[in-house]
């Protein structure tokens, strides 16, 4: 099964007060490694933006009122995310949000099932901490310079990064296919470079050479 990383911004902190979603961002992967498929869309609020919220994440009520609205869009993101595990860092903010919205328009909620929450997981494996996306990107090392405001791309690559070392996976597994696979640049959450494998068969000769290298050159180990 592919993985979905997702986070939102919005107007506040409560769809029950009748804020709303402005940014969505899903990144998917395929065994953590990222492929080309994103979704990332500004969305039109239809209400004002107040500037608590602004300061969070800079989007405007006058930026965001030419963008999507839910509505546009929403069966897009419903085709994206659909049968794939998603990854959410606080996963009932996000949910409610995003099934508030489905709501309003009358379709199917994301199961609660499908999601996996890294803030629980970081709460059972470090009780007691911080356990923000800020605070868990500081104590695995991860660049944050650029996260000068809340961006739900960016927070997107951040929290894969983030979720690899809770899982203490150093180094995921590659998945190569036709020799290529596709990672994120560090310094762009939405460019990709190509990376190639190729494996090269030794000649007779060098395996000779290698043989006769590990029978004169290499002293025996008594440990």
């Amino acid at each position: 099964m592919k993985e979905i990383f997702l986070d939102t911004e919005t107007t506040g902190l409560s769809f029950k007060d009748g804020h709303r979603i402005v940014e969505i961002a899903c990144i998917e992967t395929e065994g953590l490694i990222p492929t080309k498929n994103i979704f990332h869309k500004l969305i039109n609020p239809e209400r004002n933006v107040p500037e608590e919220a602004v300061k969070i994440h800079g989007y405007t009520s006058d930026f965001l009122k030419t963008k999507e609205k839910f509505s546009n869009v929403a069966n897009t993101f419903i085709d994206f995310i659909k049968d794939k595990k998603i990854i959410i860092h606080n996963a009932p903010f996000d949910l409610g949000f995003l099934n508030h919205e489905l709501r309003l328009l009358k379709k199917d909620e994301i199961k609660k099932e499908q999601a996996i929450d890294s803030l629980e997981i970081a709460r059972g494996k470090y009780p007691g901490s911080s356990n923000s996306l800020d605070a868990l990107c500081k104590r695995f090392n991860i660049d944050l310079s650029r996260r000068t405001k809340h961006n739900a791309l960016l927070d997107c690559e951040l929290l894969r990064k983030a979720y690899i070392n809770l899982l203490d996976i150093k180094e995921p597994k590659l998945v190569f296919s036709n020799n290529k696979i596709e990672k994120f640049n560090d310094d762009s959450p939405n460019l990709t470079e190509d990376y190639y494998k190729k494996v090269i068969k030794p000649s007779s000769e060098e395996m000779n050479k290698h043989k006769d290298f590990l029978k004169k050159e290499l002293k025996k180990n008594y440990y």
